[in-house]
């Protein structure tokens, strides 16, 4: 089993980073760039970092604080928001993205998905699917971050995503999200067993003992939380300590450069 990463995440909204509750209701939380810094010092694997808004405008990502961002950042960094094009994936990645996230493009343009993976590779390609329930043990995808019903079965967008190339999923439950109440376990499985590539869950972690679940009962590659770091007293580190305890593999702490 491949050890198994922990990655809070990002939620960015022009001017500073957002908390919400089913895709609704933003709350802002702070600015991005301390919350980076203050990451580095907290023992996570990765970073996610998503513009929710960058799908309305049509406007290139913002490159300028990206690069900011990521100067700061010493964990691999994944950026998505607003990406429609092969050319805005390679600015990003020359701004200091080590990935980039595509969510809403993908679903007009599946072959956009293909086309970084040829030319960055599939470790670049961070396939992000935001889903809500469809009944017992059905989901359907949203797009334009959560607002539209795309009719499409996250089994089988994500094994398609698969085949054009998508490295990882992003999965995350909509009615989850926000609520510290536990992932969607039996989203999270489905999708797992469909696809051979790493399955990120999000949406819905409040405590280690949902994030176990998510990799031991679900088969989860990784893990992902936003609400449970920002407005709790758990930690990344705590929450390897945690899988590790349950017999989990977890990466190795990784010590962020003095003076950072």
């Amino acid at each position: 089993m491949l050890k198994v990463r922990v990655i809070p995440t990002l939620l960015w909204k022009r001017f500073g980073l957002v908390k919400g509750i089913g895709f609704d209701s933003w709350r802002r939380v702070g600015p991005v760039l301390p919350a980076v810094k203050v990451y580095n010092q907290r023992e996570v694997d990765e970073l996610v970092l998503v513009d929710i808004v960058g799908h309305r405008s049509g406007d290139d990502p913002d490159y300028e604080s990206v690069g900011e961002f990521a100067s700061d950042c010493f964990v691999p960094l994944t950026v998505g928001g607003g990406i429609t094009r092969i050319e805005q994936v390679q600015m990003l990645l020359r701004a200091g993205a080590d990935k980039v996230s595509v969510n809403t493009a993908a679903y007009g343009n599946p072959s956009l998905v293909s086309e970084i993976a040829a030319r960055h590779g599939v470790q670049c390609v961070v396939a992000s699917v935001d889903v809500r329930a469809d009944g017992p043990g059905r989901w359907r995808c949203f797009s334009h971050a959560g607002s539209r019903d795309t009719g499409k079965d996250v089994v089988e967008w994500a094994r398609e995503l698969e085949a054009r190339g998508a490295g990882e999923i992003l999965l995350t439950s909509i009615e989850r999200d926000g609520t510290m109440q536990g992932y969607d376990l039996p989203l999270v499985q489905a999708v797992a067993a469909a696809v051979s590539v790493p399955v990120i869950a999000s949406g819905g972690a409040g405590t280690y003992a949902h994030m176990v679940e998510a990799v031991r009962d679900a088969g989860a590659s990784a893990v992902a939380a936003a609400s449970m770091f920002h407005f709790t007293e758990q930690t990344p580190a705590g929450a390897k300590a945690a899988l590790a305890a349950a017999g989990v593999p977890v990466r190795k702490t990784f010590a962020a450069p003095v003076g950072s």
